[in-house]
């Protein structure tokens, strides 16, 4: 996971996991992807021992001083770090790897590694916005000149960072095209504008390949992202007959390939992402419907 201290105690869902773990008193150590190591065929981990979780106190964890650990010993690993991802995650995943048949590791350390949430969607394209993934100029500026409205957002970012909106007139379309290429080595992604971005940003959680809780994120009213991380609003919601046939038809194979807590994103009908790496909602989906994901997955898992 991420470290610890940086964690947002009011939204992060894998606090909430915490917090349920040692509510049914179980040892829970947490470690770092650069923390990972391989000796004769067994995995470790420079890891502390988290004792508590109060959100009401600063700070709001105790824990111990870390100590290598032996992964195999562990009843379940959670994989719960935050995108973009360097050559340390990705290595963390090969190694990792090497232990899933004695631990239960949620997600697959393999599928999650070849399931990029902005990538992912793809394999269902008819479910998702109008989509370019390119830094060729040219196709890029077919892209905006047929669609007019389009957001440009990173390849492999999260929470909401660098994501804009270009409209059809907007004079700073060049400048930003530039700055992304300058910024970034690799392809970045457009899609089509939705104007029902205004009603909301709908995350689903689906647990085992079914949806189990969401939310509906709205904007601010000065920003066009809904992300929670970035100030968005969430509010209770139900799910349409589209957003059922969604999760229909992507839990299965979510399930299949081992991507067992996943959190896809729905604007206006359209799904926008697939979250394997680090879902969130699971606080907000509690608060607003009294419905504790995090107890269903130790359950389940």
């Amino acid at each position: 996971m991420d470290p610890i201290e940086g964690l947002n105690v009011s939204v992060d869902s894998t606090l909430a996991i915490m917090f349920e773990c040692l509510s049914n008193k179980y040892k829970v150590w947490e470690f770092h992807p650069n923390s990972v190591s391989y000796l004769n065929g067994h995995v470790f981990a420079d890891a502390k021992n988290i004792l508590e979780i109060n959100e009401s106190k600063t700070p709001f964890f105790k824990s111990s001083k870390r100590e290598k650990i032996n992964l195999e010993s562990l009843d379940m690993i959670f994989v719960r770090q935050d995108p973009p991802f360097d050559i340390s995650y990705i290595t963390s995943t090969y190694l990792l790897e090497y232990i899933e048949n004695k631990v239960k590791i949620i997600n697959k350390p393999s599928e999650i590694r070849n399931s990029p949430e902005k990538l992912l969607l793809n394999k269902w394209h008819e479910l998702t916005p109008k989509t370019l993934i390119s830094r060729n100029f040219n196709e890029i500026y077919d892209f905006k000149n047929k669609y007019k409205d389009i957001v440009v957002k990173p390849l492999y970012g999260n929470g909401g960072h660098g994501v804009f909106v270009i409209k059809k007139d907007d004079k700073n379309f060049h400048s930003l095209i530039e700055m992304f290429m300058e910024r970034n080595n690799e392809q970045f992604v457009l899609q089509e504008y939705l104007p029902e971005i205004t009603k909301g940003d709908k995350r689903i959680i689906l647990i085992n390949g079914q949806p189990l809780g969401a939310i509906n994120r709205i904007p601010g009213e000065d920003d066009v992202r809904a992300n929670l991380h970035v100030g968005g609003e969430a509010q209770k919601t139900t799910l349409s007959k589209k957003e059922m046939y969604i999760c229909e038809t992507i839990g299965p194979y979510l399930k299949k390939k081992g991507l067992l807590f996943a959190g896809i994103d729905v604007i206006g009908g359209k799904l926008t992402e697939i979250n394997v790496t680090s879902p969130t909602g699971l606080k907000e989906i509690y608060k607003l419907n009294n419905v504790n994901l995090a107890k269903q997955i130790l359950e389940l898992f």
